[in-house]
């Protein structure tokens, strides 16, 4: 049986066929690989599939062939997630355009991927001023020592001190590159580099060998902020990358702070404008900022000692109690139950709705499922 993460990747190498078009698909079809055998007729059917997309689904696809093509992916591309692997980031995976390949080099911490340990972002310009550095600082030590996890995107200025100030306080840091994993640039970084793969992780979805493009590093920092919890902007000019990091946070409901600064002062410009918007303001007192940072919601961890008893669970076909099992104590996607249980996506999709009937589990938006 081949592996639901191989049709993430068979996917993903059609022409035209990019992240959000890959989500609606999963979301129509239940999975991927059922998508794979759709009809011409059937593919048209999911929004966003027009004429010239579906001719070239029906010429790429044929010349496909996914388990081959996972297969030499992997030698290529030694470490990476599809949004069919249970350790793929989990707040990631909720935004409507999760990258189908998200590959990584470092430490993996896999409280981190389940969104139990709270992962923060700074960024801001490349060319910050000694007030916008030594706030960087300030808040990347404070949040290192109180447990975060600080990502950025380790281009020059606010995004390299934010790392550097992270690890020195003895935290963990995360760096989405518009570059293969395994291309440093700046080319000035790359003893941060290598830091970085000693004390937390480099990610990317692009693979290895490739080279910065322009085109790349606004489409990663939506990446930054699906992974986030919450994005601070330091210092941003009013046409900055970090104020396409902070539009991504508040499309998909992450907190946007920024931090105030002179209205003649222009890398302040953009700060200014985020909290015109209604960002919140970082503040002298870090104090405040790391109670509002520790309010936000966690994914708890639940513990099998202090699980409820479900003593009041009717008696269920082994199937249905499969399904149940899958489902455990997470909320999990439709594509995740079917890899988990191994039952077809059909069975499943039934499954669940008499489970759902039964009020024994209520679907979140994105097909996303929890017990009652």
């Amino acid at each position: 049986m081949v592996e639901e993460g191989a049709y993430w990747l068979a996917w993903s190498q059609i022409s035209g066929i990019g992240p959000v078009l890959l989500r609606r698909l999963q979301q129509h079809f239940g999975t991927l690989a059922t998508a794979w055998n759709a009809t011409k007729v059937q593919l048209g059917e999911v929004e966003g599939f027009g004429f010239q997309t579906l001719e070239k689904v029906v010429q790429q696809r044929s010349r496909l062939y996914p388990e081959q093509l996972f297969t030499k992916h992997q030698q290529e591309n030694s470490h990476f997630w599809t949004p069919a692997d249970a350790d793929y980031p989990r707040l990631l995976l909720e935004t409507p355009s999760p990258p189908p390949i998200l590959y990584y080099r470092g430490e993996v911490e896999l409280q981190e991927n389940l969104a139990q340990k709270p992962l923060v972002a700074i960024v801001g310009t490349r060319r910050p001023s000694e007030y916008g550095i030594r706030w960087t600082r300030q808040i990347s030590t404070a949040l290192a020592k109180n447990g975060f996890t600080v990502v950025s995107g380790m281009a020059e200025g606010i995004d390299t001190e934010s790392h550097i100030a992270a690890m020195k306080a003895g935290g963990r840091t995360i760096a989405v590159l518009g570059t293969g994993v395994d291309v440093i640039y700046p080319q000035k970084n790359r003893d941060l580099y290598k830091q970085i793969l000693t004390a937390g992780l480099v990610v990317s979805e692009y693979p290895t060998k490739t080279p910065p493009d322009r085109t790349h590093f606004p489409r990663r920092n939506r990446i930054i902020a699906g992974i986030s919890r919450a994005i601070l902007v330091i210092e941003a000019p009013l046409k900055s990358g970090a104020l396409i990091t902070a539009t991504y946070a508040n499309e998909f409901g992450r907190d946007v702070y920024a931090l105030p600064g002179r209205v003649d002062d222009l890398p302040s410009q953009g700060c200014l404008k985020l909290l015109s918007q209604g960002a919140s303001f970082i503040l002298k007192e870090l104090d405040e900022l790391l109670t509002m940072l520790g309010a936000i919601p966690q994914i708890d961890e639940v513990e099998a000692s202090t699980a409820p008893e479900q003593l009041s669970l009717p008696d269920l076909s082994p199937e249905l109690q499969q399904v149940m099992n899958a489902i455990a104590f997470d909320v999990l996607p439709f594509d995740l139950i079917v890899q988990q249980t191994g039952i077809p996506a059909g069975s499943v999709s039934s499954a669940l709705l008499q489970l759902e009937l039964m009020g024994l589990l209520s679907q979140l938006p994105g097909m996303r499922y929890q017990k009652s």
